[in-house]
């Protein structure tokens, strides 16, 4: 059975291997080059040791106890969702985030990410609503595409 536990710093090469690796694996299907390699500098091996120092990274275990995918939670927004390509399927990113989603409902109304491009269909089936589209213009002029999302929590972490 899958199970989720916090990372701790020992745990911060796994969290950046399976953050980069879904990154170049599923992302240049939907981004340009520039775009992916801002994509993944943006999720660096620091601001993911600071998350962890703070409390907020999280990791699941696929039932053989590999890592499979990993969630970060900055109060009520959940960052860097992250599940390997070989594990997608199996449940591992809808044990992550019905896990964030409860972690946010226990002291916020609404749950907030930012949604790539490959992400954004499977958040609209999970009751998330577009608030804004944004576009970041990368350093080699490559564009950076994503929705800003939202959605209404019980105090149980399911929709409202």
């Amino acid at each position: 059975m899958s199970e989720v536990i916090r990372a701790s710093i020992d745990d911060k090469d796994v969290v950046y291997d399976i953050t980069q690796k879904t990154i170049r694996a599923v992302y240049p299907h939907y981004y340009s080059p520039g775009a992916v390699e801002f994509f993944s500098h943006h999720h660096s091996i620091d601001k993911i040791i600071n998350d962890i120092e703070d409390g907020n990274v999280w990791l699941v275990r696929d039932e053989n106890g590999s890592f499979a995918g990993t969630v970060t939670i900055n109060e009520n927004e959940i960052n860097r969702l992250f599940v390997l390509p070989e594990h997608k399927g199996k449940g591992c990113g809808r044990l992550l985030m019905q896990f964030a989603e409860k972690i946010v409902a226990a002291k916020y109304s609404t749950a907030e990410l930012s949604a790539s491009l490959s992400a954004k269909k499977i958040y609209l089936k999970n009751g998330y609503t577009e608030v804004s589209y944004n576009i970041i213009d990368t350093p080699n002029g490559d564009k950076l595409c994503y929705d800003y999302m939202v959605k209404q929590l019980d105090s149980k972490g399911g929709s409202e």
